[in-house]
């Protein structure tokens, strides 16, 4: 319960793919037309880093993918049967046990609340407010509540069901089959986490009840993307599954998750806190250090990253490609 209850603030302060781990918001009757991807797909082929004759192997994650997708890359099988080292996605996670999870409960309900009792109408623009107002019918099936949950976590909700609508999931079946492969296989793994040091669990809740976010861009964006970008994320989902990468190439990412996330690490409850400085820089630095490490010590590792990382001009393989190491795109 209390990993549920927390799992939403902390993931999104610290920029992780968790935040939308709450309950599925429940499919509206009217569904309407979803997409469906038979068989069994690859994905997208290997990104190949070198040094000599020593190799990364980096698969490309993305989401949301197909419902019910089957995902199965014999690639990716052959590969892992024959590498040494596996790098697990760089990652950042609060450092709080349980034991100091357990003393925030009784300061905890109210969390997903706008501070003051204030409600979306306040807050948001009119325009806005219209705007949400036929989204929430068009996706959301249980509307009570909603009017006093902030708009950052609003737009988590709201972008869910969207997803589920339009035939598309938060999947993360391809990771669980690969864990489970290199597990089959043995081989070594290496996290590239960063533990964030949370000094006062329970002081931080408090500031943060009481705080307002800058998260009306978040949300705007979110409703952007629902409203124009849902058949892009369709073409995407089916490019990722059928492997054409040169597609989702030509196609712009939206920029919903930067404005979501900057809404928390920019508010002044985080500012404070030393622990969330630069957790982008240097969730990359730990990445492209194991790297180096693994590519001095093995002769196949494997490793896996998000797309949006492999193919921004900042990225990592990018990084990789300035210290002067070999990267080869996927054939």
């Amino acid at each position: 319960m209390l990993k549920r209850l927390f799992a939403g603030f902390f993931a999104m302060a610290m920029a992780l793919p968790a935040m939308s781990q709450s309950e599925p918001e429940p499919v509206a009757p009217d569904s309407g037309e979803t997409i469906r991807v038979v068989g069994q797909r690859p994905g997208p082929g290997l990104w190949k880093v070198s040094k000599g004759d020593h190799v990364l192997w980096v698969f490309g994650t993305y989401s949301p993918l197909p419902v019910k997708m089957e995902w199965r890359s014999h690639e990716v099988e052959a590969i892992l049967a024959q590498s040494q080292e596996f790098l697990s996605p760089p990652m950042a996670t609060p450092d709080i046990g349980l034991l100091r999870m357990a003393t925030i409960l009784p300061f905890a309900f109210g969390i997903n609340d706008l501070p003051e009792k204030q409600t979306l109408s306040d807050v948001l623009a009119p325009d806005v407010y219209q705007r949400w107002l036929t989204l929430r019918d068009k996706y959301l099936y249980k509307k009570d509540g909603l009017e006093r949950m902030r708009p950052l976590l609003l737009a988590s909700r709201l972008h869910s069901a969207a997803l589920e609508k339009a035939g598309l999931e938060n999947s993360r079946s391809v990771r669980e089959t690969i864990n489970k492969l290199v597990k089959q296989h043995g081989l070594k793994v290496t996290s590239s986490e960063i533990k964030i040091p949370v000094d006062s669990p329970v002081k931080l809740v408090r500031e943060f009840k009481k705080s307002s976010l800058e998260d009306i861009s978040c949300f705007t964006k979110t409703m952007d993307q629902l409203e124009n970008d849902i058949d892009a994320m369709r073409t995407r989902a089916n490019a990722w599954a059928k492997g054409h990468v040169d597609v989702i190439r030509k196609l712009d990412f939206a920029d919903r998750d930067t404005a979501c996330t900057a809404a928390i690490l920019s508010s002044s409850v985080l500012k404070n806190q030393p622990g969330f400085k630069d957790i982008d820089k240097r969730m990359q630095d730990l990445w492209i250090a194991n790297v180096e490490r693994s590519l001095a010590q093995n002769k196949s590792t494997f490793a896996v990253l998000s797309l949006k990382h492999i193919l921004a001009p900042d990225g990592y393989l990018s990084a990789l490609r300035a210290k002067g190491y070999s990267v080869e795109d996927p054939e």
